[in-house]
């Protein structure tokens, strides 16, 4: 699949509420990982020029339906970490890589038993 073919898809809740849309797929180059997805929610003004980043790995994909399902409600969205679309943070930072994956509940997948074992045979 063509990772071109991912932008632009919705991204839902749970209950299906629209949350967003995907913008951009960022690469981690050097260990060969889809690193995160770049989100615009949307919504009121404030929101409009802000981008969401969320790890690859809280989103769940249905392809039949070309839609991305992301495991939290609107109202935990609301208060998620974002940037302005013409100042992005630096990505391989661990640090606000670590501050990322922990709102989303998740462990960074560099930090990841079977990530390290792969990388490090």
């Amino acid at each position: 699949m063509a990772s071109d073919t991912l932008q632009d898809n919705p991204v839902v809740s749970p209950s299906g509420d629209r949350l967003g849309t995907v913008k951009h797929i960022m690469l981690d180059v050097v260990n060969g990982r889809i690193a995160y997805a770049v989100l615009s929610f949307g919504g009121p003004l404030e929101f409009a020029e802000k981008l969401f980043a969320v790890p690859w790995s809280a989103l769940t994909l249905d392809t039949a339906r070309k839609k991305f399902l992301l495991g939290i409600d609107k109202a935990r969205l609301e208060g998620a970490p974002g940037f302005d679309k013409d100042h992005w943070p630096s990505m391989a930072d661990p640090q606000w890589g670590s501050s990322i994956h922990g709102y989303y509940g998740l462990s960074p997948y560099w930090k990841d038993y079977r990530y390290e074992r792969e990388a490090n045979p």
